[in-house]
């Protein structure tokens, strides 16, 4: 996988979230993360509190859980979902 600054691959996965229509939102509570639809708006959920490579992590997965097929990714981000959807699926 090619190497990505972390506050980049963040910025792509938001990216992302808004191309399949999905507002991301970081907030407290004891969860993980997921995505939902509140009021028909899609939110996908993110525990604040988690480290950064946690949040990435966390993400990634709900994003390939979503489906990126649909969107245009750089190379390094899709390797990115996929490699954290193959660490999940293990």
């Amino acid at each position: 996988m090619t190497t990505i600054a972390k506050d980049v691959l963040l910025q792509e996965l938001r990216e992302a979230c808004e191309l399949l229509g999905y507002r991301l939102r970081f907030e407290k509570g004891d969860f993980n993360g997921g995505a939902c639809i509140l009021k028909e708006e899609k939110l996908l959920l993110i525990n604040k509190r988690f480290s950064l490579e946690r949040k990435l992590s966390t993400l990634a997965r709900v994003l390939g859980e979503i489906g990126i097929d649909s969107v245009f990714l750089k190379p390094a981000v899709r390797s990115f979902i996929e490699d954290e959807m193959a660490k999940y699926r293990a």
